[in-house]
Order: structure tokens, then sequence, then C-alpha cells
């Protein structure tokens, strides 16, 4: 008792950085953070599910068996830093002490400026009250998911009765059972209408077609073009390969969602489109729409949510992702074209191939500006412009920072990548802000040794010129990369596969479509998985293809808090 006690003490005297959301954003942020804070600083990291989510393979894993396990990705390594992508599976680990960094599997249920309350208290971890008091924190809690990969919501047409839940919400047990409950909505299906042409909707669509070819696959998407946010050339392929597969492709309409007003599941309805056009359909799989999850935020800071216009709901920030809220008077207008961001792509947007998935996690990434690596620029390259802040806002928290679909990141796609890396970048801006206070509070000592009344107080070590301090402690700002994808477009038959043979088990390979760096390619001999080994490499599992093929969790309880 008296050591447990003791413990809890210890763990109320740490100063926290609490990081609310654990996907790519989040868990990048906690990485840096856990590895990179002093002594008397805690990583507090808080999601409502037990394990990490790898969205960009659910709506793959929810048509085509076999795969569900290796979505949701183990917490019990968040905190470590990511291997190499060429380490070897036993390499061994830095020794870096994590053991006062927290991961809790909690939901938020409100956020004040200094303490958030937890669903449930962690007397463990010094939250005995479900309060959490924090000194910095990182929201990166993300958006409401479009339903066909909402883990938290019925299964496809679905309708749940009232407090009747057969899915364990957040956990990963409960998260195979939806996606094996989806395969065989999918499977039951004649019809089916995929309503959205993002990533999301193409992906879909190729799946069903290319697994189930009896099924009449129908896609809708309200714009002329495909992905227009992307090079039309990645339109044009994706639309051929839409027609290969039979699919058919409706363009420039849209839904009338009074026509889904029959809940009825099982029976094949008729949906009508603005125009008046009817499509028949068993299953309707509405894969548009995202509501940034800002609600909490907004309770304490309402400025900083915006309230209309293409961005509506989104957080405001700084280029130094801390939170913005607009100056007095200034009355905000949308100044992004609108037929291209009229409503946002779904959040399918999937960093491209491998080879580009590692370039885009290195360190040296173009989309992060530092002023401390100016001076390491070579001579003859030209002097990079200043990044300029926007005159109309102001930082509303220096202390709160967003991140991800949350944040109103200066056009960014809302993708994985890039909550990769605004997590970095709000995780070095803490870490800065940390060193800060630290030398000031250093300062204010010795000015105090050198008080009349301290004559005998020892000599103070002169402090580094402002110039040096100011350099060193310079918040990174950042600025979003030029817009990355990779989109599936179905299966293609192994080559080992039997003449004639067209069953699913004989697609053991994927054909895809990436724009990177403006430049467009094609791939059709990727994995059925998807490559998901390499996210898990991202969460510190030093794990190959071949090792996830036996679930990783097999035998072992689920934790509901899990400590590194």
């Amino acid at each position: 008792m008296a050591s447990a006690t003791s413990a809890r003490s210890a763990t109320n005297a740490l100063k926290t950085v609490a990081v609310l959301g654990a996907s790519y954003g989040g868990a990048r942020a906690a990485q840096i953070l856990a590895n990179g804070l002093p002594q008397g600083w805690r990583v507090v990291l808080v999601d409502r599910n037990s394990h990490m989510n790898h969205l960009y393979v659910l709506p793959r894993y929810a048509v085509l068996p076999g795969h569900e396990h290796k979505a949701f990705i183990p917490y019990r390594t968040v905190f470590d830093l990511p291997p190499a992508h060429d380490a070897p599976p036993d390499a061994p680990k830095p020794h870096v002490d994590l053991s006062r960094h927290t991961m809790l599997h909690a939901s938020v249920v409100s956020l004040g400026a200094h303490e958030l309350t937890l669903d449930r208290a962690f007397p463990e971890h010094g939250i005995s009250d479900c309060v959490l008091r924090f000194e910095y924190l990182v929201y990166a809690l993300g958006s409401h998911l479009p339903s066909p990969i909402n883990l938290w919501g019925p299964v496809a047409d679905e309708v749940e009765k009232d407090g009747v839940v057969d899915i364990v919400r957040g956990t990963k047990e409960g998260g195979v059972a939806w996606l094996k409950k989806f395969q065989a909505r999918v499977e039951r299906a004649s019809s089916v209408l995929v309503v959205g042409g993002g990533a999301l909707g193409i992906q879909y669509a190729t799946d069903i077609a290319e697994i189930y070819p009896a099924t009449q696959v129908t896609l809708l998407h309200s714009r002329h073009r495909l992905l227009p946010r992307f090079d039309e050339d990645m339109h044009t392929e994706i639309l051929s390969t839409l027609s290969s597969l039979n699919v058919c492709t409706i363009l420039g309409d849209r839904l009338d969602l009074s026509s889904l007003q029959d809940k009825s599941t099982g029976a094949e309805r008729v949906a009508r489109t603005q125009s008046g056009r009817e499509i028949r359909a068993e299953l309707v799989l509405l894969c548009t729409g995202q509501t940034p999850n800002t609600t909490l935020l907004g309770q304490t800071f309402p400025d900083v949510v915006v309230q209309d216009g293409p961005n509506k709901g989104m957080a405001r920030v700084r280029r130094t992702l801390q939170l913005a809220a607009p100056l007095a008077g200034y009355h905000e207008e949308p100044t992004l074209p609108v037929e291209v961001f009229t409503a946002p792509e779904p959040a399918s947007e999937a960093p491209t191939t491998p080879a580009v998935e590692r370039e885009l996690a290195e360190p040296s990434s173009s989309q992060v500006v530092d002023a401390e690596e100016h001076e390491e620029l070579e001579e003859e390259e030209e002097e990079p412009e200043p990044i300029e802040e926007d005159p109309h806002t102001r930082v509303a928290a220096e202390h709160i920072f967003a991140i991800g679909d949350a944040a109103d990141a200066f056009g960014a796609v809302n993708a994985g990548h890039n909550a990769f890396f605004q997590g970095e970048v709000a995780a070095r801006n803490i870490l800065k802000l940390v060193k800060r206070a630290q030398h000031e509070s250093e300062s204010r000592e010795r000015l105090l040794q050198q008080l009349p009344f301290a004559p005998y107080a020892p000599h103070a070590p002169s402090a580094p010129t402002e110039a040096a301090a100011e350099e060193d402690l310079e918040l990174q700002k950042y600025v979003p990369g030029a817009p990355a994808i990779k989109v599936s477009l179905g299966l293609v038959s192994s080559p080992s596969s039997l003449p004639g043979d067209a069953s699913a088990d004989s697609r053991t390979q994927t054909k895809s479509v990436y724009q990177f760096q403006g430049m467009i390619g094609i791939r059709d001999k990727e994995p059925a998985d998807l490559d998901v080994h390499l996210i898990w490499r991202y969460f510190g599992h030093n794990v190959t293809r071949e090792d996830l093929e036996v679930d990783q969790d097999f035998g072992a309880t689920e934790a509901k808090a899990v400590t590194a």
C-alpha cells in the first residue's frame, strides 16, 4: 500500500503533456515527446480505441476475408521510435526509459484550458477523479468517419435497436466482428450503390466488383471528375479500371437523400439522383462527408472553430499549429476555389506506395520548415521565402496544438501522412517551449544570485547569447506538401494461380494508382493486405509481412489501459 501511494505521489509530481488521439498524427507526436521530454515530464496519450485502427486498409478488409486482425495495431510499443525500414526483426532497440509515459484507453468527455475529464478514473496514474491536468496538449481527435469505415456505427445499412449493441466498440474484438459482418452483408447483396468518388468510394467499388463479379456495382459522384484535387491522369486511369470491371459510373449528379428514407434491409430499393435518375440497389454505401471532431475544443475556445464555409468545424491554427482565433473585427470569407473544396475528400486518401511512405516519413521532408535547418542549405541554393503567418489571426492558446483532420492546416489534404508530419511539428514545438521555459527559469535564478542580498552566491555560468537562444528555440512552421495519394483499384490474379481460376482466393495482388510529387504511377504487384506491416513498424513493431499472418494478439488478454 505504501509503495503504491508513493508511486502515485511521484506520478502527480510530473508535469504532463496530454495527447488526445493515438492515430497517425497523435501517435507520432507522442513518440517524439516521449523520447525528447526532460526528466520531470510525462506524456499521457488518450484514445477511445484499445488498438490503433489502420483506416486505409478497412475498405479492403471489409470486403476481402482473412486479413481483419491486421488492421488493429497494439499500442504496447506506441512510444517506441519506429525501426529503420530495413532493420531485421531481431534488431535491438535503443535503450530509453519510457516508463513514466502512459497510454490510456478512455474517452474525453470535457476539455478545459488546463484540464480534461475522462469517462473513467486511473488512480494508478494519478487520475483518481477522472480529471487530468496538463501543461501542454496536442488535439488529434480527427473527424467522424464515413459510415462504411466507421467501426463505432452500425454495419452497412443495418439498423441497431436502441440500447442493443452486439459489438463491443473501441476494441479489436469488436472491430474484427464489425468487418466480418460487413463482409457477409456485401456478399449477400446482388446490387450495390457506392455514393462518393473519393478514394474510399473508388476502393469499395473496385474491390466489390472484382471479388463479386456477379454483383451490379454503381458509383455515383457529384463532380465531373474523380479525385479533382489530383492530376487528371488519375481520373482517366481510375475511370478506365472502373469500366473494365463493369462498374456503372455516374458523374456530375448527386444522390437525393430523401429517396433513402426506407430503412428496410435485404430488399432492393430504388435510389434517385437530383436529376431524377433511378438506381436500383440492395445495398447503399455512403462514402461521403467528414465532420471534424472539434466539439470539445469549441466548449472552451469557441472562436477557434470555423463556423461556416468549406472548412466548417475545423480548428484554426497558426503555422506553428498552435490554436488560433480571428482578430477582433475581422470577418472571414472563403478564398479557396469552390469547385475544388465544396466537400472534403474522404479519409481514405492514403499515404502512397510503401517506398513513398518511407520517403514521406523521413525527417528531411520539405513539409517542415525549421529555422535551425536554414544554415545547412548549400550556398548555391536560393534563400527560401519566409513563411508568413495569417495576419488575420492570433494565437488563442500557446500551449494547445491541433493536428490532423481536426485542424484547418492551410489546405493540407486530410490524410495520414499529413497528420504524421503535423504531429512532428507540434511535438517539436512543445519541446522547444519546454526548453524555453527552462532557460527563462535558469536566467531568473542567475539574476537572483547576482542581487546584493546574495553576495556569497556561487558564480553562475554565463548565459548564451540572445541570438543563439532565439535561433535554437524558434518554433517550427508547417507548410503542406503537394497532394499525394495511392488508391487501390481491385485485385488481380497471382501469376501462380491456375488458368481459369477466378476465385477471390486466387487474387492475391493489388492494382493501384498513385500520385507523388507530380508523378503518376501504376502498380499491380502489391500484396492483397496492402503492405499493412509497414504501418505496424511505424507504431514500434518490428514485424514482417509473414509475421502478421498470425494474429499478434492471439491468446493475449486485451488490456483496457496500456502503459509503455
